[in-house]
């Protein structure tokens, strides 16, 4: 009995003594860690944001979201005399609606009427006066999303089958959290989408590297401290900046039984192909998986070009179904839903 004793009472202070180095090196971080995270996850990426001109005959709309504000979209027409389906499309982050157009024009071409639009606090949409938009993925542009799947719900001319998304980075992402709580949405292609909390632990490692020199600080955090650390970062950011990032991770998995095609760019050094597989293991069937090998972020159209207008197209033509096709020259008077 003695001897039972003996060993529970060493394995309770293993334990405590594990609980407790665990605990030093959390308040290590917390202390000497958080500044430097919460600056760089603030700090905004140098990319070029495309922003394209407008094309006439484009019918420009503004649309109400319900908190009260107004964002400018445009609905571009297909070309064809019959509808095949309409394709919300979600931009990246900064540029404006005209920028839709290289991913999109082949898609017009071929019987889909494309909606995209400026998220608040962008472009010609309403300003939020205590919101400043980053990179990342909240609540406010979910919101966004949700508004302008409700605007094409409501249209005159709207598909009664539902509509497919197309999204590029931020944009692909926010309209993916939208596009889990509204069956509307049939089928989903995104391009160098991203979730804050996965993309955040691998980032974290790697500052964590970059101000430490104390290699058995770096060494022993385990990726689950991270996670912890990570969560407790964003509720200060939250804090902060009057806002709320959603889980993507939680979003993707209830698109199912809805089709995703996701496409992420093998030269992508801002969302590397390592965290796009983790957030498509994620999701669940049925899904597919395109890496474009190269492609640096939201570069994977310029690297693959027709093949990747190609893909996509052929995406929505295989499951958006041909029975929602419908005239798309009638006269409609589409106007914004009071």
């Amino acid at each position: 009995m003695s001897w039972l004793w003996i060993g529970t009472a060493s394995i309770l202070a293993a334990l405590v003594l594990a609980g407790a180095a665990l605990c030093t090196l959390y308040l290590y971080i917390r202390v000497f860690f958080f500044g430097h995270v919460i600056r760089v996850f603030e700090e905004k990426p140098l990319f070029i944001v495309p922003r394209g001109q407008p094309v006439a005959g484009t019918e420009e709309i503004y649309f109400p979201t319900d908190d009260g504000l107004r964002l400018h979209g445009c609905y571009f027409r297909c070309s064809q005399n019959t509808r095949r389906g309409v394709i919300l499309f979600g931009l990246e982050f900064g540029s404006n609606c005209w920028a839709c157009l290289p991913y999109c024009e082949h898609m017009i071409a071929n019987g889909y009427d494309v909606f995209t639009f400026e998220p608040r606090n962008s472009g010609e949409s309403d300003q939020q006066p205590d919101y400043e938009p980053l990179q990342w993925i909240t609540t406010y542009e979910v919101r966004d999303f949700q508004a302008a799947i409700e605007y094409l719900r409501r249209r005159p001319d709207a598909d009664a089958h539902g509509i497919g998304f197309f999204g590029i980075s931020k944009g692909g992402g926010a309209g993916l959290v939208a596009a889990s709580r509204d069956p509307y949405v049939r089928a989903l292609v995104t391009d160098g989408i991203f979730a804050t909390h996965t993309t955040m632990v691998p980032y974290m490692q790697k500052w964590v590297r970059i101000y430490s020199n104390r290699r058995l600080i770096r060494d022993m955090l385990p990726s689950w401290l991270y996670r912890i650390i990570g969560h407790h970062v964003l509720r200060v950011i939250e804090s902060r900046r009057r806002c709320h990032f959603p889980h993507v991770e939680n979003a993707i998995k209830r698109l199912s039984p809805r089709p995703l095609f996701m496409i992420p760019g093998g030269g992508d050094t801002y969302i590397k192909p390592e965290m796009a597989r983790v957030l498509f293991n994620i999701a669940r069937e049925p899904k597919e998986f395109w890496l474009i090998e190269g492609a640096k972020h939201n570069q994977a159209i310029n690297v693959a070009g027709d093949d990747y207008r190609g893909r996509v197209l052929e995406f929505f033509q295989t499951l958006l179904s041909p029975a929602a096709e419908v005239p798309c020259r009638r006269a409609l008077a589409a106007s914004s839903p009071s």
